[in-house]
């Protein structure tokens, strides 16, 4: 019944996915969508935080109820599905830079009708960029921000639904309604880990975003997954966190307030 319901999904959006991913009823066509940006080392899509790697299994891990997460709101309604169209946010620093080296244009993007202001989706974004704990800070790489065109980058926030047909398409990833992705040109985010964060993150949902955005954004970068380092230290952002911590504290940022690279072991 799962595979016939996806496929049925599928029959009904894969046609559009092209379109979503070209920025939906609201934007320019996206031509780096099938493209890996520049600076990326691997020019396949790395899986998500939130998704496992392809070994033949399309099976996420398993979710955790939002009842059970900890420092959101557990009453938030996080709806299932949208229309699958999306709105370009501008928010205040539209078209600042951050960082030097090769420059990334990126856009955020939110799916109507999710009652999340693109605007501010921009904002939150743009402002864990530019964090000196951010990527930013190998010298090697900067971003700059576009709320229309061309962009090397297109995250987008989606509802589990359309966060399942942009991965399945993309990547040919189950995300199980739950989890995120990095697919070529961009990265998608899923809803409910937006609003709800993770049962293994604790610490404010701000942080757990930045989690996000570092993880997926560092894929793009070539970079990929680390394991804990030991107990008592600092998971890596490039660690799959929601997965479970193996003893290492949580953490959200690719480097630490010194500027050091927060490192793990290799994970295949």
């Amino acid at each position: 019944m799962r595979l016939l319901l996806t496929f049925t999904a599928l029959a009904v959006l894969v046609g559009g996915a092209a379109a979503w991913w070209s920025g939906g009823s609201h934007d320019a066509v996206d031509a780096s969508a099938t493209a890996s940006p520049p600076g990326s080392s691997s020019p396949a899509p790395a899986v998500s935080e939130d998704v496992s790697p392809s070994t033949g299994s399309k099976t996420p891990t398993t979710p955790a109820s939002p009842s059970s997460t900890k420092g959101t709101d557990k009453q938030a309604s996080v709806p299932k599905s949208g229309p699958g169209t999306f709105k370009a946010g501008k928010g205040k620093g539209s078209g600042s830079t951050v960082g030097k080296g090769t420059i990334l244009t990126y856009r955020v993007q939110v799916e109507d009708g999710i009652q999340i202001s693109a605007d501010q989706a921009v904002d939150e974004v743009a402002k864990i960029l530019a964090d000196p704990r951010s990527w930013t800070r190998d010298g090697k790489h900067g971003f700059r921000q576009v709320s229309s065109g061309t962009a090397d980058l297109v995250i987008r926030i989606a509802t589990p639904d359309t966060a399942d047909s942009l991965c399945l398409a993309a990547i040919h990833m189950d995300t199980g309604n739950e989890l995120n992705c990095e697919v070529p040109g961009g990265v998608v985010v899923n809803l409910r880990r937006w609003i709800l964060g993770s049962p293994t993150f604790t610490g404010p949902i701000s942080d757990y975003r930045a989690l996000i955005i570092n993880h997926e954004v560092g894929h793009s970068l070539g970079h990929g997954h680390e394991g804990c380092p030991g107990p008592g230290k600092l998971a890596p952002a490039m660690m799959q966190q929601i997965k479970g911590l193996n003893g290492c504290k949580p953490n959200a940022w690719p480097y630490d307030r010194q500027g050091h690279y927060i490192s793990g072991p290799s994970v295949t």
